[in-house]
């Protein structure tokens, strides 16, 4: 198990931002990335996710596939990383590094409306 400060958590995610391949990362200028420490009880009973369920990380708004040009969204697009579940999955800072990249890429690619093959095909099963 990795344990960051959350200055070093930080710093990895923005040193996993610069590896997700240019085609994803400049999808992200419009979205918020965020670090908590965990998922709320809240958010995981209305995931309808167990208390222990490691999240490791959730995007909240609305996927460019369901916009609508008349009805634009009411809060910016944010992706939530979760440190914690993060780090415990997690023996080494480059494993840590690793996940990171593939939540992030997991995430944006609900923002897109990206599904499973288009995700492999870039190498991130």
């Amino acid at each position: 198990m990795v344990n960051l400060s959350q200055k070093e958590f930080d710093r990895m995610v923005h040193l996993a931002i610069r590896r997700i391949p240019e085609a994803i990362r400049k999808q992200l200028h419009n979205i918020i990335i965020t670090v908590q420490r965990r998922p709320s009880r809240k958010l995981l009973a209305e995931l309808d996710l167990p208390a222990d369920e490691p999240l490791l990380g959730i995007f909240q708004g609305t996927p460019l596939t369901e916009r609508s040009a008349t009805v634009p969204p009411l809060y910016p697009d944010t992706i939530f990383l979760f440190q914690e579940p993060l780090e415990a999955m997690c023996a080494n800072l480059e494993e840590l590094q690793l996940e990171i990249e593939i939540t992030v890429v997991h995430e944006v690619a609900h923002y897109l409306g990206m599904g499973e093959a288009e995700l492999a095909a870039l190498g991130y099963e």
